[in-house]
């Protein structure tokens, strides 16, 4: 190399030496000191160092090896891969300026020497990726290279060349005269200052370098990360003759991304590299917390935003509530310009998730949603009821309703009740008003236990928690039914020896129009074991206003069962009963002909034929026999329609009471099965009564009775069945009538005179 510059001194003699001498700047090293003279370090944690060559001492390189001094590395003493690093002092420059160096890869076969590479580390920070590098035997000649650095002060920078062994024998990497020149390198184009980049996470970012000097079309251009990454150019572009633009793009940055990045040009004749660039990515800001709410009502709802706390990068240039409805799939965005906002237009009782959305300049600024506030609207009250109730079904007693749908449109909540309320007064005090809740999806519903053939008023009420609406009422008749019973308490039965008078009311619930009544009656029991009660019921229809009927050709004391029902034109309804019992009739007696049935009489007695009398109604419960005196100042009694004795009268009572008549005698009417004579005056006592003989003198009337007594009644048939008269004997001695007075009691009186 000496010998290059002694040759170029003599050409430009002392005045061009020094106009080069005053271009070189700090840095430069032509190794005829060794690299420590220059300030040149070997890197302590590589692998190998380079070896020094120097021309004033003797060395073991093959003849073909250029003369002088310079840096070398003998690759065939190193494994593959190995690494030496030579760098040079850090470098702080204030204006253009240009490195260029001499470098060959010598080997005497056809073997691969080797790589030599070149870094520009910035401000200590790492290798990167070389910026420059040559590979492979490039002769016994020096070439010539220039690095074209556009980093500034008060950026530092250091270069570094690194040989890398490729295990090849008898390869050589060497490096020399390296020079920091204070102008434009010639070959490799110089970057304008490359500017920060800052972009919001999820965008491209985008470097733009600009060089100045002439694109080549086998320069090779990248961005260079300062981690290791290289990112290939997008597009390239001339400006103008002197100066051409590279565009690279980063896809869809992340914070991850987020470092230095420089750019870079090479070629064979040397490298150019631009200042690091800082790519800044921003995190869209993202609120900590959900939206507060403040207030709500049925069809808004009052939030504070909470965007105070954010996680991401400010500044925040907008703030934007995003609402949908939680089932819903649309999404709606408001800008807000304060801390609390109030969502309109919701809807009722929905469910709505609100987000808050704050964005930072730039595109892509508006960060993820927050947390979100899930809350609920209130309910509003409800539109209307339905508009038609239609009534689909009427019985007797139940109504069944049909309505329209009720959609939330009309319901304005998803919880509410449909009510079905109804009242009606059916009389005898009877009104009632009861509501029925009601089961909303289901299209029809059914009001029952309702009075028949009544007015039944019914409204629809659709509640929900906000308030209610009432429909019109609508009157409906229910339809008749069979009545109800006829009160018992308004049965009453007359009953009559042959006939019942059978009295009755309407039914309280008569359930319609009263048609007719119908009475079936029979016979069920008789005091008159003669009777036969096991007949066939009998029937007898009545109009529909008729309330009383007299059934005649009944038995006497039997009961007979009423069933009495009411029909309107739906049938009869159930029957109420009343059990009536006939009164009993007085027995007949047989005809006695021509009244006296005397059969013997004698001063004292008469002798008469007693005929049993027929049972009516009740069984023969005793015979009397009933003896009257005549007395001529009395009215004779009339056998026909004569009352009979009733009170039972003994003799000795009937003389001291004044009575005109005695029992003479009281019979069972086990003691009279058939006729037979009974004589009046015997002077015996039958069931406690006294027959005394009978005056001679006195007259009397002698009569029959038969008695049929049950339970409270009791009837008496009586018939006169003989008269005995006056002074039909002689007069007695006075012995006989003092006998008859011992015997009989007699007074004189009594008697009357004996003659």
């Amino acid at each position: 190399m000496d010998v290059y510059l002694g040759l170029l001194l003599l050409l430009l003699g002392a005045p061009g030496l020094a106009s080069i001498r005053g271009q070189l700047s700090a840095g430069g090293c032509t190794f005829d000191d060794g690299p420590a003279a220059c300030d040149y370090h070997q890197d302590l944690y590589d692998d190998f160092d380079w070896d020094h060559v120097s021309a004033q001492e003797p060395h073991y390189l093959p003849t073909e090896m250029p003369k002088g001094s310079y840096m070398i590395v003998d690759s065939s003493k190193h494994d593959p891969g190995e690494k030496a690093r030579l760098q040079l002092p850090n470098m702080k420059e204030n204006d253009t300026h240009c490195i260029d160096f001499n470098y060959l890869l010598f080997t005497q076969k056809r073997d691969n020497p080797g790589t030599l590479n070149i870094f520009v580390r910035v401000n200590k920070g790492p290798l990167a990726n070389p910026i420059w590098n040559v590979t492979g035997a490039t002769g016994k000649d020096w070439l010539r290279a220039e690095l074209a650095v556009s980093t500034f002060w008060p950026n530092e920078y250091q270069v570094i060349f690194e040989a890398e062994a490729s295990g090849g024998r008898g390869g050589y990497i060497a490096i020399d005269d390296i020079q920091v020149l204070s102008y434009p390198c010639d070959k490799s184009p110089h970057f304008l200052r490359l500017g920060d980049v800052e972009v919001n996470a999820g965008q491209n970012a985008t470097f733009q370098c600009i060089a100045t000097g002439r694109e080549a079309v086998n320069n090779k251009l990248w961005l260079q990360r300062r981690n290791g990454e290289d990112i290939p150019v997008a597009q390239t572009k001339n400006i103008n003759h002197r100066r051409f633009a590279a565009t690279f793009k980063l896809r869809e940055v992340t914070k991850a991304d987020e470092d230095l990045y420089r750019c870079v040009t090479q070629s064979e004749r040397g490298s150019g590299v631009s200042n690091f660039a800082q790519l800044i990515v921003r995190e869209p800001p993202r609120p900590i917390a959900p939206p507060q709410l403040l207030g709500v009502g049925p069809t808004y709802l009052l939030i504070q935003l909470n965007a105070n706390s954010i996680i991401g990068d400010g500044p925040i240039i907008l703030k934007e509530v995003e609402y949908r409805m939680t089932t819903g799939t649309w999404t709606e965005t408001h800008a807000v310009n304060a801390p609390t906002y109030k969502l309109w237009h919701l809807d009722p009782d929905t469910e709505y998730e609100i987000r808050v959305l704050l964005t930072r300049p730039g595109e892509g600024g508006t960060g993820q949603p927050g947390p979100p506030l899930i809350t609920r609207t209130k309910c509003a009250e409800p539109m209307r009821t339905p508009k038609t109730v239609k009534i689909a079904e009427i019985q007797s007693r139940r109504i069944a309703v049909d309505w329209e749908s009720l959609g939330y449109n009309i319901t304005r909540c998803h919880t509410f009740n449909v009510t079905i309320c109804y009242h009606y007064y059916k009389g005898h005090g009877m009104n009632k008003a009861d509501c029925l809740d009601m089961d909303p999806k289901a299209p029809q519903h059914v009001v029952d236990h309702l009075p028949p053939y009544t007015n039944v008023s019914l409204k629809m009420i659709l509640t929900n928690p906000e308030g209610r609406k009432e429909s019109e009422e609508t009157i409906i008749q229910t339809d008749e039914d069979v009545p109800g019973l006829v009160p018992f308490s308004s049965l009453k039965g007359t009953p009559f020896e042959d006939k019942i008078f059978l009295n009755w009311k309407e039914p309280t619930e008569p359930n319609g129009i009263i048609t007719q009544y119908e009475v079936k009656y029979n016979s069920i029991r008789s005091f008159d074991p003669a009777v036969h009660v096991a007949g066939p019921p009998q029937t007898v229809t009545k109009l529909w206003n008729s309330t009383h009927h007299v059934f005649s050709q009944l038995h006497p004391g039997t009961t007979y069962q009423f069933l009495i029902r009411a029909s309107t034109i739906k049938g009869f309804g159930p029957a109420t009963a009343i059990n009536v019992t006939t009164n009993i009739s007085a027995p007949t007696l047989p005809d006695y002909e021509g009244i006296d049935a005397s059969l013997n009489e004698t001063a004292t007695t008469i002798t008469v034929l007693l005929k049993p009398a027929q049972a009516k109604g009740a069984p023969i419960s005793a015979y009397q026999v009933v003896v009257e005196e005549l007395h001529p100042h009395r009215t004779k009694r009339e056998t026909i329609g004569m009352e009979c004795y009733q009170v039972p009268v003994s003799y000795n009572s009937a003389g001291s009471g004044g009575s005109p008549y005695y029992y003479a005698a009281v019979l069972p009417p086990s003691n009279l099965p058939e006729a037979a004579p009974f004589t009046v005056g015997d002077n015996k006592t039958y069931q406690g009564f006294w027959n005394p003989p009978l005056a001679p003198r006195k007259g009397y009337n002698i009569y029959f009775q038969a008695v049929s007594s049950v339970e409270k009644e009791t009837k008496t048939q009586c018939v006169r069945i003989a008269t005995k008269g006056k002074g039909h004997f002689a007069c007695l001695s006075v012995a006989v009538f003092g006998m008859l007075q011992w015997l009989f009691y007699v007074d004189r009186k009594q008697l009357g005179s004996v003659c």
